[in-house]
């Protein structure tokens, strides 16, 4: 799989909120600290080139998460804020396609290519990854632009977050997408 400007693929920017701020919330720790710095880059390259981009919002129907529409964590983090011009896509469950125009709107557009990036990497970004790839995009996502939390296991162990990306990255792997950097995204647009 290649990945080029003249493919004109979009950027989906997956639930960059500033409720992922919360760390007690999630679960006490996150890896990646460097995710949104470079969803921020690609989203620049995108800009630059005039490349389509999609901003995913998750909006929680629990009235006290701090992703509800009522509280400040709903609200995009600054680095990678949409313009007036840049779809923003809400969702209230972990697949930026389900309930929502986003299939529509890049099937309207003819885009066959995407680049995934957010939080959390095994949650909705894992999710929407995997529909895109069923739908039968080509589909790019960026492990460095991506981060998730510390998770409790079934029987109470701890399993960092760390551990959690990479094997939440290796199961969508070939299968579903293929996992890039941000660097190599920035080198072939």
């Amino acid at each position: 799989m290649t990945i080029s400007k003249k493919d004109n693929p979009a950027l989906i920017l997956i639930d960059f909120q500033k409720a992922f701020d919360e760390l007690e919330y999630w679960g006490g720790q996150r890896n990646n600290p460097q995710a949104e710095s470079n969803a921020g880059e690609l989203l620049k390259v995108w800009r630059e080139n005039n490349l389509p981009v999609f901003h995913i919002k998750h909006c929680s129907l629990n009235p006290t998460s701090p992703l509800n529409e009522l509280n400040s964590g709903n609200e995009f983090k600054d680095i990678v804020k949409p313009n007036a011009n840049e779809p923003i896509i809400k969702k209230s469950v972990n697949s930026a396609f389900i309930g929502t125009t986003l299939k529509d709107q890049l099937d309207s557009a003819n885009i066959s290519k995407l680049v995934i990036a957010g939080l959390t990497t095994d949650h909705c970004v894992s999710t929407t990854t995997r529909m895109a790839g069923n739908y039968g995009y080509d589909t790019f996502l960026v492990a460095d632009a991506t981060a998730t939390f510390n998770k409790k296991g079934v029987n109470g162990e701890s399993f960092s977050a760390e551990l959690i990306h990479e094997t939440a990255l290796a199961s969508l792997n070939e299968e579903f997408a293929k996992v890039v950097t941000t660097d190599f995204i920035k080198q072939n647009i």
